[in-house]
């Protein structure tokens, strides 16, 4: 009975291991089916421990009824142990893993290593041709005052060739780019957009000195309109001179405009005043009939405005003008506002004394002035600079010549007078007209402080004697000559005495004493 009893123990004993053995191959291989886990238990038993169990009839007994306590204490002592052994296989896994990243970094290191020196070189050179930009840049502003076309060239060339290399470590930048992923492309997209922005205020520069060239280049192209012009006057001459010889005295007649200010000069540039203000005045006169004003009524508001500051007056309603000299009165209106501070270096636009500290300096600056601006186009140079002290006497003197409900008579709105009052300048035909005339008027005044000593401004009055060594009827006798009687109606343009004792004559418009 004893042997019995411990030949059941020993058999409950195997049965037990056994079907831990089978948990743990279920637990494993992810609840396989019933035969093919049957399977594998058989091959982790010994021979002897499954027949046994295979034919004893207390292994069944044992799997379904534990036939002691102690039994059921063994099998909870050895759970334990089978989840340290899942954790333990677990942990080699894990480590596995970090040993393959770990050898992977290292490898990747002297990679990253050569990457970080290779960008901080790029980087080096990205900060040195920047620097060298700047530089370029200074010598750049630095050649323009005074004017210096070949400092303007070289420093000019300095800058492109500055931009191109930061072209090219851009490039360079793209191409070798750090990292992978989304990481990389943030690096390289952040270190363009770091480069953008560093070369964006010189592209803006850039971008002004083709508006530059642009104004030098129309420039060059008036200057041989001009010398075209010259030559076609040279050879339709009386023909008493050789054309050569003409042409010859005629270019160094040019040379020598440019190389200093004469009262030659000055005279020319007062006919150029004249023609544009007969150009200005006949276009307002039009526009004048075709919106339908009363052009005596005009013409006597102009002669009152003129008879209130002479002591000569006319008392009658009736005008002096005759309707087909109103032209004559209007510009008169015109050349007395235009011409209107011309004695002020400024036309007193602000209190500047420059002409009286330093006067040298001063004509040397009105005549370099002179020479930038005589050729060009004054709609181009105020579309690049608007509020110049050119563009400022244009908005002061068309605002004193045109008032606001003579705009509106003639256009219907104002909108001329709004842009110009905010400082633009319209690219209206009327107004660029205008602009013709303003500039005449401002390239003689650039002229009258170049001069030493400088022309002194005159104008008739009105019912002064006529002297015909100072003025010039606007209005033509017969015979040429102006008949005796004559008296000054009112002044159309001023007139100047020169220097070398040459006079330009003021030009009147003239009536009978009586």
């Amino acid at each position: 009975m004893w042997d019995l009893d411990s030949h059941l123990d020993s058999q409950q004993g195997n049965c037990l291991r056994i079907s831990r053995r089978v948990c743990l191959v279920e637990t494993m291989s992810g609840h396989h089916q019933h035969h093919h886990s049957n399977n594998r238990d058989s091959r982790l038993l010994p021979p002897s421990a499954s027949a046994r169990c295979q034919f004893t009839p207390a292994t069944a007994s044992c799997l379904l009824h534990p036939l002691a306590t102690a039994a059921s204490g063994k099998e909870d002592d050895n759970s334990p142990y089978d989840s340290e052994e899942n954790r333990n296989e677990e942990y080699e896994d894990e480590e596995e893993e970090e040993e393959e990243e770990y050898e992977e970094e290292r490898a990747l290191g002297p990679l990253k290593a050569l990457k970080v020196k290779q960008m901080e070189g790029l980087m080096e050179e990205v900060f040195e041709t920047v620097s060298s930009m700047k530089r370029a840049y200074v010598r750049l502003q630095e050649a323009h005052s005074p004017w210096d076309p070949e400092r303007m060239r070289a420093a000019d060339v300095a800058v492109v060739t500055e931009l191109r290399k930061l072209a090219v470590l851009r490039e360079r930048f793209r191409r070798s780019g750090g990292g992978e992923g989304r990481r990389k492309g943030r690096r390289r997209g952040g270190g363009v957009a770091s480069v953008r922005e560093v070369v964006a205020p010189y592209e803006a520069v850039v971008e002004e000195l083709k508006k530059e060239v642009k104004v030098k280049d129309l420039e060059v192209k008036n200057l041989r309109e001009k010398l075209d012009s010259a030559v076609a006057l040279t050879t339709n001459g009386s023909g008493e001179k050789k054309p050569g010889r003409s042409l010859s005295k005629r270019r160094l007649g040019i040379q020598a405009i440019a190389a200093v200010p004469t009262p030659e000069l000055f005279e020319a540039a007062m006919v150029q005043v004249r023609e544009a203000s007969k150009s200005f005045t006949s276009l307002l006169l039009s526009l004048m009939h075709n919106a339908h004003w009363d052009i005596t009524a005009a013409v006597r508001s102009i002669e009152a405005a003129t008879a209130s500051t002479d002591k000569y007056h006319n008392t009658s309603t009736t005008s002096i003008v005759s309707a087909h000299h109103a032209k004559y009165a209007l510009e008169s209106y015109i050349s007395r506002k235009i011409f209107q501070g011309f004695d002020h270096e400024t036309f007193y636009m602000d209190g500047s004394l420059s002409s009286l500290l330093n006067p040298d300096q001063f004509r040397r600056d009105c005549f370099t002035q002179y020479r930038d601006m005589k050729s060009m186009d004054p709609t181009e140079l105020l579309g690049i600079l608007p509020s110049c002290h050119f563009g400022k006497f244009c908005s002061k003197k068309y605002l004193a010549i045109v008032h606001p409900k003579m705009e509106e008579s003639l256009f219907g709105n104002l909108e001329q007078h709004s842009q110009v009052q905010a400082g633009n300048h319209p690219r209206s035909e009327f107004y660029n007209e205008f602009l013709g005339l303003a500039k005449t008027v401002w390239l003689l005044h650039l002229l009258a402080f170049s001069l030493n000593p400088a022309p002194s401004q005159f104008e008739a009055s009105r019912g002064a004697e006529f002297h015909q060594q100072y003025m010039d009827s606007v209005v033509k006798f017969s015979g040429g000559r102006v008949s005796a009687g004559q008296v000054v109606g009112f002044p159309v343009s001023p007139g100047f005495k020169l220097g070398n004792g040459s006079v330009i004559k003021a030009r009147v418009y003239l009536i009978a004493r009586t």
